[in-house]
């Protein structure tokens, strides 16, 4: 009993100072299927990216739970997701804190769309403190797909709201109808969602429905999902269920002992990927890139 008087101790605290909101903790402002439905409102207007590359194999930057306010990480990542001509930048939530300042200082952060794709999800700290408005706002969907070309080979990407530990029964309904319909189209497919879907660890966070959780590893299964890329956990991890694998990502946060993100390479015959550490350089148990210089020139102003 006084171990749990302590937390909500704690949590009173820390939701006084604005950097945790106790009420989002426990229940989101808005539902998955509200979210769902704005997304598919957006996306009707805006029509999914389209990305080509002039060669066979590109790559992709992959990166979660920034939670800004500081942002030299994010710097970092997205210097050299530029510098080396990445297809794009996925940002798999937990963008911020859910504070408006810290939504306009993650977008300030973002290079123009003709220098860098990226692609943004909704985390459970971006819906805090009303997030989900800001996060609409300034980026729109968080359940939509984008798909890349090569000369020879498509690929599809398909990216979910999970930012309330669950994806709800429209979500779910438009992803399996995508499925079925479009997965046969592409050479890989690989969806990216917030919440991972096992716990590997003792956390503080909920496990997904089991029956949702079943349902998306048959679909997995069903389709030849290659990969499925998740943070919130905020340390990486892989595991295997038939052909699919299930990817954690470190968090990105500055002053995270483990912070760093991962380079997904899709060549003409394999889909491979690699775990980086920061400072950038460090990679794991090879010789990385050098130290790209944080540049502040060419990014986003407000909307």
């Amino acid at each position: 009993m006084k171990r749990i008087t302590a937390l909500f101790a704690v949590l009173l605290f820390f939701s006084a100072c604005d950097v945790f909101e106790f009420r989002g903790f426990v229940l989101p402002y808005e539902t998955v299927d509200e979210r769902f439905e704005q997304s598919m409102a957006w996306n009707a207007e805006h029509p999914y990216t389209s990305v080509s590359v002039p060669q066979d194999s590109y790559t992709l930057y992959v990166m979660g739970d920034t939670h800004t306010g500081d942002t030299v990480n994010l710097n970092l990542f997205l210097d050299e997701a530029a510098e080396t001509g990445a297809a794009g930048a996925v940002m798999a939530g937990d963008l911020t804190t859910g504070n408006d300042a810290d939504f306009y200082t993650f977008y300030r952060q973002l290079p123009p769309e003709d220098s860098l794709h990226t692609f943004p999800l909704a985390g459970n700290h971006d819906l805090y403190f009303h997030g989900w408005e800001q996060y609409y706002e300034l980026f729109g969907s968080s359940s939509y797909l984008f798909t890349v070309h090569t000369p020879n080979d498509s690929d599809l990407y398909v990216c979910l709201d999970s930012g309330a530990g669950t994806l709800g029964r429209k979500q779910i309904a438009w992803l399996k109808t995508l499925l079925e319909t479009q997965r046969p189209a592409y050479r890989y497919c690989i969806l990216f969602s917030h919440s991972n879907f096992f716990r590997i660890r003792r956390m503080t966070a909920t496990n997904p429905y089991v029956e949702e959780l079943q349902l998306l590893t048959e679909l997995c299964l069903r389709h030849e999902v290659n990969m499925v890329i998740a943070g919130h956990d905020h340390v990486k991890n892989t595991a295997s269920l038939g052909n699919t694998e299930f990817l954690i990502l470190d968090a990105l946060k500055d002053g995270d002992r483990n912070a760093g993100y991962l380079i997904l390479t899709a060549g003409a015959d394999t889909l491979s990927y690699e775990f980086i550490n920061l400072p950038v350089g460090e990679r794991c148990g090879t010789t990385g890139y050098p130290r790209i210089p944080v540049s502040t020139e060419g990014k986003r102003s407000d909307p």
